[in-house]
């Protein structure tokens, strides 16, 4: 497995108050998750890393990032697309599989069997907070991957506590925010879930950035103010998951 740069993504899903703000970044996304069979991890790695990247490019695909978990018992990748809207995905992804070469491809990659199990997919949205998302290189980074829920009703509160505070205060702490999205209205956890991306130097260097983040008075003070007006958390029981991934060799982000 060739891989470089670790991942951490944050992820809240959900709709009220996330839609892109005019000028800003209005594309539709696609996090997708690949599943390889045992021992097939490598040559699901060396198709995307020698084809498939390619043909998405090909087909009018936006090739952000790809990434695996550091702790990777389920032969996991993840990575990230962007299109111009919903409808030139679907051409897009109908053009890919139609066209002779990728059927090539996979026939001569999969000749001694399937190296991919099971594929996930979520579409998003960026937040009217969000950066622009782009590909960028910057040295060997940690990345992680935070998916928050919020409590019944206060996705609304959650992303204005991100939009007014949250961002301002990761980057004052070493974060680097990366992308910020929720799910569309018709996709799996719409409507009480965020989904963000930050980087940092290493892992030491998100705990640490974390501690500062977390013992911060500036965000002591947002928090409590944000919770008193909602009466209570903002997000729900055990309701903020973080997962640390490495970039791939190949990935346009790292």
């Amino acid at each position: 497995m060739m891989t470089r740069g670790i991942l951490a993504v944050t992820m809240i899903l959900g709709s009220a108050g996330v839609a892109a703000a005019a000028g800003q970044e209005d594309r539709i996304f696609e996090m997708r998750t690949y599943y390889a069979p045992p021992g097939k991890l490598d040559a699901m790695n060396a198709r995307f890393r020698e084809h498939t990247l390619k043909l998405f490019d090909k087909h009018g695909m936006v090739n952000i990032g790809y990434w695996m978990p550091i702790d990777n018992p389920d032969n996991k990748m993840m990575y990230v697309l962007a299109f111009p809207s919903r409808e030139a995905r679907e051409a897009s992804w109908k053009a890919f599989f139609a066209d002779p070469q990728w059927q090539e491809v996979r026939k001569k990659t999969e000749a001694d069997g399937p190296i991919v199990a099971k594929v996930e997919s979520v579409l998003l949205s960026a937040t009217d907070y969000s950066p622009a998302v782009k590909p960028s290189v910057a040295g060997e980074r940690a990345f992680e991957l935070r998916t928050y829920t919020a409590s019944p009703g206060n996705l609304g509160n959650l992303n204005a506590r991100f939009r007014n505070h949250t961002l301002k205060l990761f980057e004052k702490h070493g974060i680097t925010n990366i992308g910020y999205w929720c799910p569309l209205e018709d996709q799996p956890g719409a409507g009480e879930t965020l989904v963000y991306i930050v980087a940092h130097e290493s892992v030491d260097a998100a705990q640490a950035s974390f501690g500062a983040f977390r013992q911060d008075p500036d965000w002591l003070a947002a928090r409590k103010a944000s919770e008193e007006k909602a009466g209570g958390s903002l997000t729900a029981p055990d309701g903020v998951k973080s997962l640390f991934l490495k970039a791939t060799d190949y990935s346009p982000m790292r």
